[in-house]
């Protein structure tokens, strides 16, 4: 049984609206997904204020609830006393103590995990990885096709990479595909969609997430014909709505599709959830 994970910054639920790019016509596959694969889950976890990065996101890939934790919601990058919690508890330890084969897909533009441990600021899932180093990908491994940019096309590495050729979303999906073949769960983490959502700028995020979309209409065609369940989820909600440059209220949607789908599916109700319901999903094999 093999588990491929999207996490996909900064998109929310939100009733159709002139400033909602979260619709058919922009993103087909993706509200496909939402309408027919998914259930609307908790972001906010009890705790007052706008749901934020750091405790949503360690939130998802620990099962702690990271924001009452803290006491508050936590943006951008994790401190020391959410960092520990991340590195006792999270989702690729909990994996690798289960014997899987785990892998995170987004290169790092690095040539070691020292390199990486070095940095000052790191975001949750690089905190996650390096628990388990084993599961980085670096610069290397983008230009064997065997990591994909965070961006999915590298555009945004041209000036520093020339010689790493631009790809269509399409291609990008193809790596992703061989990448999960090979192992039992893999992560990928596209965070374009909470950057243009906070920029308010309706085209961007529309040409964001038509991209994105034609990654995503590909790649659940490779998973479904190979048996791959696909899980894809998002922190907090922004994107869907573009006349507020914040993060949202809403709730945010959590699709599971392919043959665990309804195992997974049915055990998450927050982000709390989502971890439990991928470890469950494993255990039972």
């Amino acid at each position: 049984m093999r588990i491929l994970f999207l996490f996909i910054d900064g998109v929310g639920i939100r009733d159709a609206a002139a400033d909602n790019p979260v619709n058919s016509e922009v993103c087909p596959t993706l509200c496909r997904l939402i309408a027919k694969h998914s259930k609307r889950i908790d972001a906010c976890l009890g705790v007052e204020g706008l749901p934020q990065s750091a405790t949503g996101q360690a939130t998802m890939f620990t099962g702690v609830n990271c924001s009452k934790a803290m006491g508050k919601h936590c943006e951008g990058f994790p401190g020391p006393s959410l960092r520990k919690i991340i590195e006792e508890n999270n989702l690729f330890l909990q994996l690798k103590k289960r014997g899987k084969k785990v892998t995170f897909a987004d290169a790092y533009l690095v040539d070691s995990a020292e390199e990486l441990e070095a940095r000052r600021y790191k975001s949750v899932t690089t905190v996650m990885a390096l628990t388990t180093p084993e599961v980085i990908t670096t610069v290397d491994d983008l230009m064997e096709d065997a990591a994909l940019m965070q961006d999915l096309t590298r555009e945004t590495i041209q000036d520093r990479y020339p010689d790493i050729r631009v790809i269509p979303p399409q291609r990008a999906a193809e790596h992703l595909f061989s990448i999960a073949r090979e192992n039992d769960f893999t992560l990928y983490e596209y965070f374009q969609t909470d950057v243009s959502g906070h920029s308010l700028d309706y085209a961007r995020a529309c040409a964001v997430l038509k991209m994105y979309d034609r990654f995503l209409s590909s790649l659940v065609r490779f998973t479904e014909a190979a048996g791959i369940t696909l899980v894809m989820t998002s922190d907090h909600g922004n994107i869907e709505n573009m006349t507020e440059r914040t993060h949202t209220l809403n709730p945010i949607p959590f699709i599971a599709f392919g043959p665990r789908e309804k195992q997974i599916r049915d055990r998450v109700e927050s982000l709390i959830d989502v971890t439990p319901a991928i470890l469950n999903a494993f255990d039972l094999i």
